[in-house]
């Protein structure tokens, strides 16, 4: 079994009845009403948080669960179809459609059904069966059609069905913080001074996503979780003077740097800084990774990490990708944030870490090397760096889908990749998209996600031996947790 929900789109009835049949046949130790965590007042008010809250607690609930449908609420502004198929899309439940089907003609049953499947199709929720309440007139209908009570034939056809695949944004924020969890890591983050650094810190401690250790003073956090009203006794506060970390740190910066000319007098200095203080953390074991610039430039959270952590073996250049939730997937743009002018040397280490990034998140990479031409259809500088780009990417991970160059309707259009790139593994299938320059990647990215609604996270910094990710100071709290929970992952290897 996996999770089944049951939408009726016209009859609470017909939804209670194909319910607790459904209960029956599949045996279902696991129930779990659809606005657990949340309420029907709040779903119709507040879905951006009541959504979520209902999500996790399906998800609390185990892989093998049945959902208990939303009714009619005195709320009249509660949609409950709706909100049933977008709780279905964002905890991969299984759409079981039922209609009262007494009295009604076969024509009018299968416009309702088709009606049915529209709303859930753009809901990115997954139809798998209808169940029919009443009489069972001739419907036309292309997937499983039930009628009560239920066999353990129908029961049978439920459990063989493909589980959902989609992925949409709740999803993909409930997946990343089961990674975090699931090998948690201890994070540093040398902002304690900002509110939302500490607020967030009180959110991964609370849900179990991460260990946290602040660069500051333990005074300064005490108070001030107190006067916020946050728990973050489980937090750790490192001052950049402890003897106990400021002498070794400085050693090894010395060593580091010594080719710089930097003595250890200069390097005592250096690591009193909190970006370089939470690095040096990082570098010797001390955290796992760190994240930094809620209240801090992009340079100084990462300049650090070039002179301390430095890149990974068999990797040349550090890079960025955004992780954008689509409606129903997942993709990794790359890169968008730290590459101006990448060479075809630098362009292929960025396709393969970025395939390997995206990988570590759950997305089966398919990478697409991006031009304004498709195979052979144009030609140019720009595109022999991409030809070239390419060529070393597969000579370097010969396992690795990848195709290049291509136009960006070529890689997500099957029918167009049908015409422009016929039987290629990628096109109109791709997953990881790598951009030719800094320029196409932001400009892509931001287009993308203004556009379509999608929800960016990142940039994840990537090609570093060990972790660390840069903040918008723009961030809010939520974005500092995801920050937090990604970069537990990518510590996770």
């Amino acid at each position: 079994m996996s999770r089944f929900i049951v939408v009726a789109p016209g009859s609470s009835e017909a939804a209670a009845l194909a319910t607790e049949e459904l209960a029956r046949v599949l045996g279902a130790a696991t129930c779990v009403d659809a606005l657990a965590g949340t309420s029907a007042s709040d779903a119709a008010l507040r879905p951006a948080s009541a959504l979520p809250a209902a999500v996790q607690a399906v998800r609390a609930s185990g892989d093998d669960a049945l959902i208990i449908p939303a009714r009619e609420a005195s709320n009249r502004s509660f949609d409950h179809v709706a909100w049933n198929l977008a709780l279905a899309a964002s905890t991969r439940a299984a759409v079981v459609l039922a209609f009262d089907s007494e009295g009604a003609s076969p024509e009018l049953l299968a416009e309702e059904i088709a009606a049915a499947r529209l709303r859930a199709q753009a809901a990115a929720a997954s139809v798998v069966a209808v169940i029919l309440t009443g009489a069972v007139p001739e419907v036309t209908c292309d997937l499983p059609l039930f009628s009560l009570p239920l066999t353990e034939e129908a029961a049978q056809c439920l459990r063989e069905r493909p589980a959902p695949s989609a992925v949409t944004p709740i999803a993909f924020q409930a997946d990343l913080i089961e990674r975090a969890r699931a090998d948690r890591k201890r994070i540093v983050l040398p902002e304690p001074d900002d509110d939302r650094v500490l607020q967030a810190a009180a959110q991964v401690l609370a849900a179990g996503i991460a260990d946290i250790t602040f660069v500051g003073d333990a005074d300064y956090v005490a108070k001030r979780a107190g006067e916020l009203g946050l728990d973050l006794s489980a937090a750790q506060v490192v001052s950049v003077n402890d003897p106990a970390y400021l002498e070794r740190y400085a050693e090894e910066f010395a060593r580091l740097r010594a080719k710089k000319g930097v003595t250890l007098e200069q390097a005592r200095e250096k690591v009193t800084d909190v970006s370089y203080f939470g690095t040096m953390m990082v570098h010797m074991g001390d955290a796992d990774g760190m994240v930094s610039g809620a209240a801090h430039t992009t340079a100084h959270t990462i300049v650090p990490s070039f002179q301390i952590i430095k890149t990974a073996p068999g990797v040349s250049v550090v890079s960025s990708i955004f992780l954008m939730a689509m409606k129903d997937r997942v993709w990794a743009f790359g890169d968008c944030a730290v590459n101006p002018n990448p060479t075809p040397e630098q362009l292929a280490d960025i396709a393969i870490t970025s395939a390997h990034t995206a990988a570590q998140f759950g997305v089966t990479p398919r990478v697409a090397m991006l031009s304004y031409s498709t195979g052979t259809s144009g030609s140019g500088p720009d595109v022999d760096a991409v030809v070239e780009a390419t060529r070393l990417a597969r000579e370097k991970a010969p396992d690795l889908a990848i195709e290049g160059p291509i136009q960006f309707d070529a890689a997500v259009d099957e029918a167009v990749a049908s015409k422009k790139l016929r039987g290629s593994e990628v096109a109109g299938k791709a997953t990881v998209f790598v951009f030719p320059s800094l320029e196409a990647g932001n400009i892509g990215y931001k287009a993308v996600q203004r556009s379509s609604g999608a929800v960016a996270v990142g940039p994840v910094l990537q090609g570093l031996n060990k972790p660390v990710n840069d903040l918008s100071r723009g961030a809010l709290v939520e974005d500092i947790v995801n920050t937090v929970a990604l970069t537990a992952v990518q510590a996770q290897g």
